[in-house]
């Protein structure tokens, strides 16, 4: 083994930190409460529009605010954390949320609302990737970390479900206010959990400089992708400023590649999305929430506006899709790593929760809950369950230590442009069916109730013609697992590769073995020139 190799490697004692799953469950508290951000305002958004004498055409900019901020400063989160820390990041992303939510709970204006939003989404997007990156660093037995990985899934696919649920039971039991007040108690412990066990390992700080060019251009382009999916749902696809808004993010974009292939300390590195297993983990990320956040907008409005559900009661009907995440994260997809390739857990992942959306074509507005939405959901959470644990532990195997804030930040951003297009184009579509079927379907009788059915038959309508392009995503979905994810059945099931060039046995295994990632499915080099941009100098596997 060469020196410069063995000198890159860290040490038993930084593979296996003592502490980490404590560490564990402090990361999966800011996780959660940054996941559930994304929804919990939802259903609490007409009380506080009341409360705040929001207008109706202003009240979209409490999502959007949160969106375009999360969406359009995570690399450089992402980044920030790889130059300054991910244990300073974290803590720092902990405060800030929750002094932005004690903002958010206070308010007294819809502008100290809007501010407060968008200050939560600046600290989430410094947040989520050091949260993602130390899980990635802490935990290098492949063993553990798919369990540790399982834990992070789980919360992730079903913290979203879970915000529908304690935003109602909050909104309805308490007051508004606490779907941002909640956040406060979170933060602080998880804070001080963190400055107490976190031991952030030696030479896993980038020591370059901050790509300035590159922050400006990726933030921007962001910014200006999220915010035009945002205006399209509201002011239509070919508005004029809808159009400039998506020119202006792909010239920022495209620019910013190319920045990136040609300086010297690039924010984000292109080998980081190049390597076939990453860029497939998050194309299937985003596809996924592009269905996943769509379906979370059409089922909220069937629950509440044709089966007159109470928000609570809505709220807790979406427990079963949460149930199924976690069991597929946590059980489904770690027993399955540790006899399969990362492609036969994605890829029937996939098609599970394409099959739970396909029932949910059939929708009617007399449909059972027992009989179709229940059944629906628990295979969509299973899927889905599965896919994300497998995704997440992938976009950051095998990522140089120094790279893996900006790999983790990837992960989340291909979460927030998901969403942004699931909710704008989908509902597009939905509204589209909706107004078609008005136009060209007469009642069935004169009366207010035939009247009412026959909207709330449009209405569901219009919901199953854009569920259909969600299944449409998840089958896209599957078709990139199966080209791109690696086909490698894991071979020593103790050793992981992160960060090119970890030898050594996990516990129990010969020390002086290249390092194995079966979660990645091959070798530290498997992706041949990536492996070796990577540091790795395993041998080459053909996949």
């Amino acid at each position: 083994m060469s020196p410069a190799l063995d000198s890159a490697a860290p040490t038993a004692s930084e593979r296996l930190d003592p502490r980490r799953w404590r560490i564990l469950v402090f990361i999966a508290m800011a996780q959660l409460m940054v996941v559930l951000d994304s929804t919990i305002v939802n259903i609490a958004l007409p009380s506080a529009q009341a409360d705040l004498g929001i207008a109706d055409g202003d009240r979209e900019w409490v999502i959007t605010a949160y969106a375009l901020a999360f969406g359009g400063l995570l690399l450089l989160g992402g980044r920030i954390a790889d130059l300054w820390g991910r244990k300073r990041a974290f803590v720092a992303g902990l405060t800030g949320f929750a002094l932005a939510s004690a903002l958010g709970g206070a308010a007294v204006s819809a502008p100290m609302m809007f501010g407060a939003r968008a200050l939560q989404g600046v600290f989430a997007a410094l947040l989520a990737p050091a949260a993602l990156s130390l899980l990635s660093l802490l935990f290098s037995d492949v063993r553990e970390r798919a369990r540790a990985f399982g834990v992070y899934g789980a919360i992730a696919g079903a913290g979203s479900v879970l915000g529908l649920v304690l935003g109602g039971a909050l909104t309805q039991y308490l007051d508004w206010r606490w779907t941002f007040y909640v956040n406060v108690p979170i933060a602080v412990v998880a804070a001080v959990g963190a400055l107490v066990l976190i031991r952030e390992p030696a030479g896993a700080r980038n020591r370059g400089t901050l790509d300035l060019p590159g922050v400006l251009l990726s933030s921007l382009g962001l910014f200006a992708l999220v915010y035009g999916f945002a205006r399209a749902e509201s002011h239509g696809w070919g508005e004029g400023l809808t159009l400039a808004t998506f020119a202006a993010a792909v010239l920022l974009l495209v620019s910013f590649v190319l920045l990136q292939a040609r300086v010297p300390n690039p924010m984000l590195p292109l080998r980081v999305v190049l390597d076939r297993n990453r860029g497939g983990a998050y194309l299937v990320v985003g596809l996924a929430v592009i269905s996943l956040f769509g379906l979370f907008l059409f089922l909220t409005f069937y629950l509440q506006s044709v089966k007159g559900y109470e928000p609570v009661v809505a709220g807790a009907a979406f427990l079963p899709m949460s149930v199924g995440m976690i069991i597929g994260s946590t059980q489904v997809a770690t027993w399955m790593l540790a006899r399969v390739s990362p492609r036969m857990v994605m890829v029937p992942g996939l098609l599970t929760a394409s099959l739970g959306m396909l029932m949910l074509t059939q929708l009617e507005v007399d449909s059972s809950y027992m009989g179709l939405l229940l059944p629906a959901q628990l295979a969509l959470g299973l899927g889905m369950g599965t896919t994300f644990m497998v995704a997440m532990n992938m976009a950051t195997a095998r990522v140089p230590r120094t790279d893996v804030g900006v790999a983790s930040a990837m992960v989340n951003t291909s979460q927030q442009v998901g969403g942004a297009i699931g909710v704008a184009l989908l509902n597009t579509i939905a509204a589209g069916a909706t107004t078609r079927h008005l136009l060209t379907e007469e009642a069935a009788g004169t009366s207010a109730a035939d009247e009412l059915l026959h909207r709330q038959q449009a209405m569901v309508h219009g919901f199953t013609s854009a569920i259909w392009w969600g299944f449409g995503a998840l089958l896209l979905a599957a078709v990139i697992a199966f080209l791109l994810i690696s086909s490698k059945t894991p071979r020593h099931p103790h050793i992981i590769a992160l960060g090119g060039g970890v030898t050594g046995g996990g516990a129990g295994t010969p020390g002086g073995v290249t390092g194995h990632d079966p979660v990645a499915g091959g070798s530290a080099g498997s992706d041949g020139a990536a492996g070796e941009e990577d540091g790795a100098s395993a041998p080459v596997l053909a996949r």
